[in-house]
């Protein structure tokens, strides 16, 4: 997972739930991407509001359990947003 930044945006980790140990060496059985431009419920109240904001989760889960990482990209509205996954084989 990475983005490429670009000029005027903002696209980082945010945070990251449960053990990302559980996703090595071990089948996943979920994989899911949903995508927000509100703040979720837990987010502190921000000074400024972005012109274009864009929360997006991945949920992974194995047998092992699951692992939940929240990325958050600000822009003016004309920069990309977006998470790349880019699948490594072994």
């Amino acid at each position: 997972m990475h983005h490429h930044q670009d000029c005027c945006e903002s696209v980082s980790i945010q945070d990251v739930c449960g053990e990302l140990s559980d996703l090595v060496g071990t089948p996943i059985l979920q994989a899911e991407e949903n995508s927000s431009g509100e703040d979720p419920a837990d987010c502190p109240k921000r000074d400024y509001q972005p012109e274009s904001m864009t929360w997006t989760f991945y949920r992974i889960a194995t047998m092992k359990g699951q692992v939940v990482i929240r990325w958050l990209g600000t822009s003016n509205g004309y920069y990309s947003e977006r998470i790349s996954i880019d699948p490594i084989q072994p």
